[in-house]
């Protein structure tokens, strides 16, 4: 990241909101030095401060995102760091959780080292990358949990492939308890949905579609359930799709297991009807599931059992995409409309302003132990001011990610970013 202006900024007449404290109120914020150095209903005026007038819009915590593709090393044409930080600047997250699965993948010290000082010098945003849990991802020998932790790592994960043997995911969570790490693991039985396109139903069989059964999931998930409850492991399921899904994580949550779940911004949003003709930019790793399925997902945001919501930021390019359904590669990009969609949530009464931002903000931090997601003196000055209610359409083409492959190409949306702020520098609008 380039040097922080000095220059304190001074934001008034602001919506205050704040989802770890609970804070909702209308007033002042104070910048200085990269920190917040003053809130609350009355803060006075300081000199040379930059004056912002909110006009009673939201002022929150940068959104982090938990697990985005962020193309580097070995898939520069389709994402870097770069424009993956200017993407994210533009929808409000401050920062990025950046997957292993990279070429070569991030399994070991020096790989981690890399990404750091790449991040340091060319992104606009905050970028911790997440190791590798295995090593080449073959899911066959783990990876140094002690060493990655020291050069960086923040969390560990293969990515989107799970881990087949139960005996080295036991572990795997044996060593990572041991460290206090987070293991974030993508819930599906590889064998079971192989070949699938989209979800297993009748709509994927009126379509001639193979499809990929909610079972594969759930029967992936139960085994890590039942191993991080013997190992006591800190353990994340990064992406649960069905209603099947929650109310195992539900369980193992009453139970004392140390356990937490994600889900995408577009698995709350959409369904598998949104494939239609066969869009290949609505085919997902997992798939898009049925509505009663999603349904299920946002009644389990907002009462807390799905604790993160990210994006699933995947870039995949045009040769990969615009190919037949059953061929195209999966994934979306998703870390600059991740707010905006979510927002939906909230017009429709869904869930609260505070539990959206809660789980794309404090709860990502918390579980990896970072400084962000909050409004409090002295925490670091990663803002984001945007109005919740502010209709635009969007237009790919317009968008800052490196690929396009957006499910929201010209949707309606309401709620857009007007200033994001990382470190107390301003980084969007870009000067």
């Amino acid at each position: 990241m380039q040097p922080q202006d000095d220059r304190p900024l001074l934001f008034v007449n602001a919506r205050l909101v704040c989802p770890a404290s609970g804070r909702d109120e209308i007033g002042s914020l104070l910048v200085a030095e990269g920190v917040i150095a003053e809130l609350g209903a009355k803060v006075p005026p300081t000199a040379r401060a930059e004056t912002v007038d909110c006009r009673g819009h939201v002022l929150a915590p940068g959104l982090v995102d938990l697990g985005a593709f962020v193309g580097e090393p070995g898939a520069e044409h389709r994402e870097t760091i770069e424009t993956a930080s200017r993407a994210a600047a533009v929808g409000g997250v401050t920062t990025i959780v950046a997957r292993p699965d990279t070429t070569p993948p991030v399994d070991a010290p020096e790989i981690v080292d890399y990404l750091m000082r790449r991040a340091r010098d060319t992104a606009s945003v905050h970028v911790y990358p997440m190791a590798a849990l295995t090593k080449g991802l073959a899911g066959a020998e783990m990876t140094e949990v002690g060493l990655l932790l020291e050069a960086g790592a923040v969390a560990f994960t293969d990515g989107p492939r799970s881990v087949a043997s139960s005996r080295v995911m036991r572990r795997a969570m044996t060593y990572a308890r041991d460290f206090d790490a987070l293991i974030c693991h993508h819930v599906e039985d590889a064998d079971l949905a192989a070949g699938g396109a989209m979800n297993e139903g009748e709509l994927a069989s009126r379509l001639g579609l193979p499809g990929r059964p909610v079972a594969a999931e759930a029967l992936m998930l139960e085994r890590d359930l039942r191993l991080a409850a013997l190992t006591g492991a800190r353990y994340h399921a990064s992406l649960v799709s069905s209603a099947e899904s929650v109310g195992l994580i539900a369980r193992a949550k009453a139970a004392g297991t140390r356990v937490t779940c994600g889900a995408s911004v577009a698995h709350l949003t959409l369904n598998e009807n949104d494939v239609g003709e066969y869009r290949t930019f609505f085919k997902l790793t997992p798939p898009l599931r049925h509505e009663d399925d999603r349904r299920a997902l946002v009644e389990a945001l907002a009462d807390g059992v799905i604790d993160v919501v990210c994006s699933a930021h995947d870039p995949q390019d045009v040769e990969t995409k615009r190919r037949p359904f059953a061929e195209a590669e999966d994934g979306a990009i998703g870390i600059e409309t991740m707010l905006a969609a979510g927002l939906r949530l909230v017009h429709a009464g869904d869930v609260s302003l505070h539990r959206l931002l809660a789980a794309m903000s404090t709860n990502p931090a918390k579980l990896l132990g970072l400084p962000a997601g909050a409004l409090t003196v002295g925490a670091p000055a990663d803002l984001i001011l945007f109005d919740p209610d502010a209709p635009w359409v969007l237009e790919a083409a317009r968008l800052k990610s490196k690929s396009k492959n957006t499910p929201f190409d010209q949707a309606r949306l309401q709620g857009r970013v007007w200033r994001t702020v990382v470190a107390g520098r301003t980084v969007y609008p870009y000067a």
